[in-house]
């Protein structure tokens, strides 16, 4: 009766991971990575970075919308249909006039199940260095 019961219960698991694989249908956005580090820049430094993403669905991808966590990061985004198989990118630009370290999101809502992605960046802005004025021997006046 137990070799009954173990035979029927793999059996039964067997069913339903093959269904699985079939079931899954649809666009699927894979991406290269989902954070991105800027690492200790110079303020005013160039913004932009990318999200590299791949669908390795069997759909089109279409991508929704993009915010970011706030003003300072901006995100743009492919509007037209991602084909399966097909590269796109994801660009952000981050204010660099802000010093300081940051961590910032960008949420992405997609026609996938479940709909939503998070990209990440990080880094640091570094603080210029304060110059100290020189004196020039006539109490700073022009002469």
């Amino acid at each position: 009766m137990k070799k009954i019961f173990s035979t029927l219960a793999f059996v039964i698991v067997g069913i339903l991971s093959i269904q699985a694989q079939h079931t899954t249908t649809g666009p699927i956005m894979t991406f290269e990575a989902t954070t991105v580090d800027y690492g200790k820049i110079d303020k005013g430094s160039e913004p932009l970075r990318r999200f590299k993403f791949v669908n390795t669905g069997n759909e089109p991808l279409v991508i929704k919308s993009a915010k970011g966590s706030c003003g300072c990061t901006v995100p743009t985004y492919p509007q037209e249909p991602i084909m399966p198989g097909e590269t796109s990118y994801i660009n952000v630009r981050y204010d660099t006039n802000r010093p300081g370290p940051f961590t910032k999101t960008v949420t992405l809502t997609t026609n996938e199940t479940p709909d939503t992605h998070t990209l990440t960046i990080k880094g640091e802005v570094k603080v210029p260095p304060v110059q100290e004025s020189v004196p020039t021997g006539n109490g700073g006046i022009k002469q």
